[in-house]
């Protein structure tokens, strides 16, 4: 055989050779391909579906409030279930159910059904040794799902809300913001050995979530501000034992939420063990008539309309009628010939009523909206109520009247400390918020709160005179047992009887109690609302609401470091024990007493006459130098003096009526005008 005919011979067989590969490989890859890549799948690793947890709530220091951690949920596949009996058996002491119940979630039929959701470690450790044990791996399985945690209970539980069982925010922030915070699932391939153990490049795979949701939510709310909120109305439900409390702190400057609480209230991590009712947030929920804290709007309202001024004089004759209906004042009693600053220091409904009707409808109505009621404030919380308000023109007098004392007017928690702010940011209302920022699951920033202006609804001289008589509110006046020592604090206390519940009439012996102020009053930080609704025994706001306000500003001031605005309190308290050591105390003195002995302007140095002296007649009084001194000062010793004080404008005495050292009877009226 001739050599080329053994070349050709050869180049045929390898042709043949070469399209039977080629044949089977088209084979392989064009027919069998995807069953064979499925199965090559299934042999050398596993389809995961990950869930991704949802994002932290924190607050705004970065303390948890809210977290989530990856548990395991137990399933079983009831079409490869050989002995439901002997399963249920097996399965009920483990994940701390009957037998009936594991029965009944195997009688579901088809390929699955649930048994239990998010196991503790030592549930999953103990079913995953009876699968190895019992061989049930071919019917039990397990999937990763997100637990969500409250490390800290029951604290800020109203306004953080709680989770459902599919991940699902039900409540509070945790339902607002449900579309940010919520955790994805998806798919996910590992490839893995006979054992189910990550194998190759799958042990350096990045599985860290690179997707859009899972944000982390920081809020405004100090946690440390909440808890001495929280402990103060804890204080409050067992001394009054009320129907509830509702408790809101904010920043007037910025409008931030540092704090907000309600009693009773509930455990996040077992919301289900509690009465649906205590899951409302009744801050932003709860409609009620404010009473007299709502004067300090109409006094804005009066005020900026020129229809009154701080000295102008009412004589009070103890009630007044006003289209057939009776308005007489908390006591029952008459005052007299008072000033308008007067009526709002003993907060007189008689002259209110008469302010009101001065004012007019359209103008109460107008100045009312003004300061944001009637409306959703927008702040980021569910369940927002609107309140309610009068349209002008159905407003006959009495209605007019009732509403500039309180009633007849229906606000909610929220819209009452923004309105209160607004007065303590120099007229100018602010949005409120609760939500600082929130951060993408990568840690960068995806939005950021910034403050947002309003309207302005006063002018600043008219917002400072409002101050000055609503800081004598607490100096001199109703709120005295809001003051706190050292500091100078304004705001208004409220009673007001509750409406029935069909909405005809009021409901005899139910009231609710509030005070709403804020301080320091020469830098406002804290504006606070105090609401008590239906307290046991005593009802007044400035008997029992007053001085759980009072509590919580003293600790708020401390913890925020605000330096006292009592020169004389701040030597007593600090001048002779603070060490060398406390640099701070000591350079605030200083700077104090500097200011003390170089005055900025020119006057000769007062002479302090000893106003206690024994030579003094019986019934008769040395008139002290009240100048330089605060309202609360001036306050007390006027009345360790018997004394009568009259005071007008808020900050120190610059002015008073009666010289130094002049001998008085006992009873005399001292008029003292203070300025910042």
């Amino acid at each position: 055989m001739s050599v080329q005919r053994r070349i050709t011979i050869l180049v045929v067989v390898m042709m043949f050779f070469i399209l039977l590969v080629i044949g089977r490989y088209a084979w392989l890859q064009l027919v069998q391909g995807s069953e064979l890549a499925e199965r090559m799948r299934y042999q050398v690793g596993q389809d995961y579906l990950v869930q991704s947890p949802r994002g932290a709530i924190i607050d705004r220091n970065g303390r948890e409030l809210a977290a989530s951690t990856m548990t395991k949920s137990l399933f079983v596949d009831p079409n490869h279930v050989e002995n439901a009996e002997q399963l249920a058996a097996d399965l009920a002491p483990l994940v701390g159910k009957t037998e009936a119940e594991v029965l009944e979630d195997i009688n579901v039929g088809g390929g699955f059904s649930w048994v239990k959701r998010r196991m503790e470690q030592s549930e999953y450790e103990a079913i995953r040794a009876l699968i190895r044990e019992k061989g049930y791996a071919s019917c039990l399985g397990f999937r990763d799902e997100a637990k969500r945690y409250y490390p800290n209970d029951v604290l800020a539980a109203n306004l953080l809300g709680f989770v459902g069982t599919d991940d699902k925010g039900l409540d509070g922030i945790e339902q607002a913001l449900d579309k940010y915070i919520k955790g994805e699932v998806t798919e996910s391939f590992l490839y893995t050995d006979t054992q189910e153990r990550p194998i190759l490049e799958s042990i350096f795979v990045r599985h860290g979530y690179q997707g859009d949701m899972c944000k982390t939510i920081q809020l405004t709310v100090d946690s440390a501000i909440q808890f001495i909120v929280e402990q103060e109305l804890d204080r409050a439900m067992a001394e009054n034992s009320p129907l509830s409390i509702t408790c809101i702190a904010m920043d007037p400057r910025t409008g931030e939420i540092l704090a907000m609480a309600n009693r009773p209230s509930y455990n996040p991590n077992r919301f289900w063990d509690y009465d649906q009712l205590a899951w409302k947030n009744l801050s932003v929920s709860m409609v009620y008539e404010p009473g007299s804290t709502f004067k300090a709007i109409t006094s804005a309202a009066a005020l900026q309309e020129n229809v009154v001024s701080p000295n102008q004089v009412y004589v009070d004759p103890g009630f007044v009628m006003v289209s057939g209906k009776r308005i007489q004042n908390w006591n029952d009693a008459s005052f007299g010939t008072v000033t308008f600053a007067d009526a709002v220091k003993q907060s007189l409904n008689t002259v209110f009523a008469l302010v009101g009707l001065d004012l007019g409808a359209d103008k109460l109505i107008e100045y009312t909206k003004k300061f944001g009621f009637g409306e959703q404030t927008g702040i980021e919380l569910p369940g927002e109520e609107v309140g309610l308000l009068y349209e002008p023109d159905d407003m006959v007098d009495s209605d007019i009247a009732t509403m500039a004392i309180g009633q007849s007017v229906a606000v909610t928690p929220l819209q009452l400390v923004t309105a209160m702010s607004a007065i303590a940011n120099d007229g100018i209302l602010l949005k409120p918020h609760i939500v600082k920022s929130i951060k993408n699951a990568n840690g960068t920033t995806y939005s950021e709160t910034h403050i947002e202006e309003v309207r302005r609804v006063i002018d600043s001289a008219t917002d400072k005179t409002l101050v000055g008589l609503l800081e004598q509110v607490v100096a001199t006046g109703g709120g005295k047992k809001a003051s706190v020592r050292g500091y100078r604090v304004a705001g208004k206390t409220g009673t007001a009887q509750k409406v029935n519940s069909d909405g005809t009439g009021y409901d005899e012996g139910k009231y609710i109690a509030s005070f709403c102020g804020f301080g320091p009053v020469e830098n406002p930080q804290v504006a606070l609302l105090v609401v008590i609704d239906e307290p046991y025994g005593s009802f007044y706001g400035g008997q029992i609401a007053a001085p759980v306000a009072g509590r919580i500003l003293s600790q708020i001031f401390r913890y925020l470091r605000i330096e006292p605005s009592d020169v004389n309190l701040i030597e007593e308290e600090l001048g002779e024990d603070v060490g060398e050591g406390d640099s701070a105390g000591s350079s605030m003195i200083l700077n104090q007493r500097v200011e003390l002995e170089n005055p900025k302007y020119d006057e000769p140095a007062e002479v302090e006459f000893d106003y206690q002296n024994e030579n003094v007649p019986e019934g008769s009084a040395v008139v002290p130098n009240f100048k330089r001194k605060s309202i609360r000062e001036v306050a007390r010793l006027a009345d360790e003096l018997g004394l009568e004080l009259d005071s007008t404008g808020s900050g120190f005495a610059v002015e008073q009526s009666i010289a130094p050292g002049e001998v008085v009877e006992r009873g005399t009226r001292v008029r003292v005008e203070f300025s910042p």
